[in-house]
């Protein structure tokens, strides 16, 4: 016979005066060990438990509900425990005729938020009566009865929140003091809220506590004579992908050539990225440069990785070093965005860019991206299979009903073949919560900034082989003293496992419709491109142009739709190439054109190719690109120009694919996110007319305007090296050419000695 079950709700308060919830604590059951039937009749009346160990977690009102069978239990939680206890216990009894019982388990915490007014004399004074308008407010966060101090055994975390701003905190555990200098303005109620967290994590086990503050309004007074009027722009308001912006500048910042190079001198090197100086203790550079996550990967790659080359140990350690870097520093959930997304610089930076009207803080932008319990705001994340990820990339699982979510097939260092039969099929988690920021038109656009092509060259004259009759690169001798040498004969040994520039190409293709030409390329023959994705594409960058004109105009008020209905076009144009390599080709890429930037910017290059000191570089590698280009008479656009197309390309792109584009309406997203993006799309749109002679801003009012603004830039840059070797421009023969063309157009193939042959 079935035994039937009991529901008991446990409620979890705080033992102060109000009795608080405690949210999201967790709870648990388990046989009560070790108990006479005497004793557990005198635990508690007949109340209501389960067979096995359950658990539940409370919800916003500290209840719990789990589903028992009669027996002696006990209930546990965890939540806000002192340095003298493991847990919080409670025996009770399930009875056979319990239906729904109620158990309550009280934890000592004694939460209190205290409110002082501070005068414009900076004395706190009691809060009695209503509050000056504009008068800085001191918050008093208590723990304990008065009678002892609490010692947690977990960290405490306490935050004061006002409609306005976060509190500033100034004091450690039993007793915390924060301070708001915020001005509030105008009569009526000031709800002030504090959270009491367990440990940080914001979903953790929590106390909310409110209080009301009566605020008088200010005084008014009588203004004569002539009175100044200043009009400014309109004002917006914040929309909840404001947050996916700020991660993604984070993600494309962390994998900078600058933070790169810091990274490997310090790995390769031994050099204190803060001091320049070498270090002195063995081991000291892993704790200088890594976090938990990083130093894991780096090492089980090392562990892992191997070249079957003699005298290649130091170019193994710069590519597993790289590939570290890369894997730790691309996605969504690094550990610096994991445990502190955003700082009060980043939502100054997004008040600015946007342009709100009022104060835009930390905690608004936090609960925008993870949601805010007291307000119940959900957040852009969301949940799937109980893991949060973006809100496109839900879409996407949400086409999968009946395909269930797994780890990655070899997790860690666990055993090989551990869990291979139920783990072969499945949407990849890491893949779906923690996706990989990266765009590969970065290396579409540093490849035609003749990066590659530069490394190439070096390469073969390592080799002794000679690019040309008359070698620029005859002279260039590396003696074997110098750490370079080593470096590149590592290098040219893993050339067979490096992706070839056919592979790269048709990729290019496959992604954006976008295509090199040269010698080494040959005449593709490519499966699928995105033939208008290009043309969609500089539609979207005109269109901003327009907005940016209409924006300044504090007369008018810019619209958005055109833009939302540009990114709606982008955004599922985009998405049709996310397929079959778009998964890890991108980021190889990017790690074998890291390795490329960082053999360049070796001091010793500055002695083998004539660079040019006086002209100064963002970056160290660019100068011997440039020079490389001189030598051998390719493109004189500067790469820095092709550096800046790649970068803030990169971020443009990464918006329109990892944007919730196809569920949006309303036209403020597309506005903040052209107000946000302002300077790299501007960025983007004069160095595109820097290497490729097309202004992307100018009004199409000629078909011929239309036709070469939505030609491939390959084509435009073919063109301008024919120009610059003194053959002329190239015109093309005469054609009817719609305003918006309807694929990719044709061009013919040419001889380009500037490309090096593989």
């Amino acid at each position: 016979m079935k035994e039937t079950l009991v529901r008991v709700i446990v409620t979890v308060t705080d033992h102060g005066d109000p009795s608080l919830p405690v949210r999201n604590a967790r709870v648990w059951v388990r046989p009560a060990a070790g108990r006479t039937q005497a004793r557990a009749a005198k635990a508690s009346p007949p109340e209501c438990v389960a067979e096995e160990p359950v658990s539940a977690r409370t919800d916003d009102t500290g209840q719990a509900l789990l589903q028992l069978k009669p027996g002696d239990w006990q209930i546990a939680t965890d939540a806000f425990r002192q340095q003298d206890e493991k847990e919080y216990v409670k025996d009770i009894r399930v009875s056979e005729t319990c239906t729904d019982q109620r158990v309550s388990l009280e934890i000592p915490v004694y939460f209190k938020l205290g409110i002082s007014v501070c005068g414009r004399d900076n004395k706190p004074g009691t809060c009695q009566g209503p509050v000056p308008a504009g008068a800085p407010l001191l918050f008093e966060v208590r723990t304990g009865d008065g009678s002892r101090a609490i010692r947690f055994a977990d960290p405490v975390v306490a935050e004061v929140f006002s409609p306005w701003d976060r509190a500033i905190p100034l004091g450690n555990p039993a007793e915390l003091r924060f301070v708001s200098y915020a001005g509030h303005s105008g009569a009526g109620n000031l709800e002030i809220t504090a959270i009491l967290r367990h440990g940080n994590d914001p979903e953790g086990a929590h106390i909310v506590t409110q209080e009301t503050v009566p605020v008088a309004p200010v005084p008014l007074t009588a203004v004569s004579g002539d009175v100044s009027v200043t009009m400014r722009r309109t004002a917006t308001i914040p929309t909840p992908d404001l947050p996916l912006w700020v991660v993604i500048r984070k993600s494309t910042e962390a994998l900078s050539f600058d933070r790169y190079l810091e990274y490997m001198n310090l790995v390769l090197c031994g050099v204190d990225p803060e001091t320049k100086q070498l270090l002195t203790r063995p081991g000291e550079w892993q704790n200088r440069v890594f976090g938990d996550r990083s130093k894991t990967v780096f090492e089980r790659l090392r562990q892992r990785r191997f070249l079957p080359y003699t005298d290649s140990d130091a170019y193994r350690v710069l590519k597993t070093a790289t590939e570290a870097f890369v894997l730790t520093n691309c996605g969504i959930k690094t550990d610096e965005l994991f445990r502190h997304p955003f700082t009060d610089a980043d939502a100054r930076d997004v008040a600015e860019r946007v342009g709100f009207d009022g104060t835009f803080t930390r905690r608004r932008l936090e609960s925008l991206w993870r949601g805010d319990p007291v307000s119940g705001e959900s957040g852009y994340l969301e949940k799937v299979n109980g893991a949060k990820t973006l809100v496109y990339l839900k879409l996407i699982a949400d086409k999968l009903p009946d395909v269930r979510i797994k780890r990655a097939l070899f997790d860690g260092d666990r055993d090989f073949w551990a869990g291979l039969p139920e783990g072969c099929f499945g949407i990849v988690e890491s893949k779906l919560t923690n996706p990989c920021l990266l765009e590969l038109i970065w290396s579409y656009w540093n490849e035609e900034g003749m990066l590659v092509q530069t490394m190439n060259a070096i390469s073969l004259r390592f080799q002794n082989r000679r690019i040309a009759e008359n070698d620029p690169l005859a002279n260039m001798e590396i003696d074997p003293l110098r750490p370079l040498n080593n470096l590149l004969w590592g290098y040219i040994q893993d050339e067979q496992h490096r992706l070839t520039l056919q592979r790269r190409s048709y990729e290019y293709e496959h992604h954006y419709g976008l295509r090199l030409e040269g010698r080494a390329v040959g005449e593709p023959r490519v499966a699928d491109t995105r033939s208008k994705l290009i043309e969609a594409f500089h539609n979207l960058l005109h269109l901003c142009s327009v907005f940016f004109r209409q924006d300044d105009d504090t007369t008018f008020k810019a619209d958005g739709f055109p833009l939302l209905n540009a990114l709606k076009e982008v955004h599922r144009i985009i998405a049709e190439g996310a397929h079959n390599q778009f998964g890890d080709l991108p980021s190889t890429a990017r790690i074998e054109m890291l390795m490329q930037q960082w053999l360049l910017a070796r001091p010793e290059f500055r002695e083998y190719l004539p660079t040019r000191l006086m002209v100064a570089y963002s970056e160290p590698w660019m100068d011997r690109v440039d020079a490389m280009k001189k030598l051998q008479g390719w493109t004189d656009s500067s790469i820095a120009d092709f550096h800046t197309l790649a970068t803030f390309g990169e971020q443009i792109l990464l918006t329109i694919r990892y944007g919730s584009w196809s569920e949006v309406n309303d036209r403020e997203h597309a506005s903040n996110w052209a107000r946000y993006w302002r300077s790299e799309i501007q960025g983007y749109i004069h160095s595109y007319r820097a290497v490729t002679s097309v202004d992307l801003t100018s009004e199409f009012t000629e078909t011929r305007l239309h036709r070469e603004a939505y030609l491939p830039p390959s084509v435009h840059l073919r063109r301008r090296l024919e120009a610059q070797r003194g053959g002329g421009p190239t015109a093309d023969p005469p054609q009817a050419a719609p305003v918006r063309r309807a694929g990719r157009v044709a061009t013919t193939r040419i001889r380009e000695s500037s490309r090096v042959v593989r």
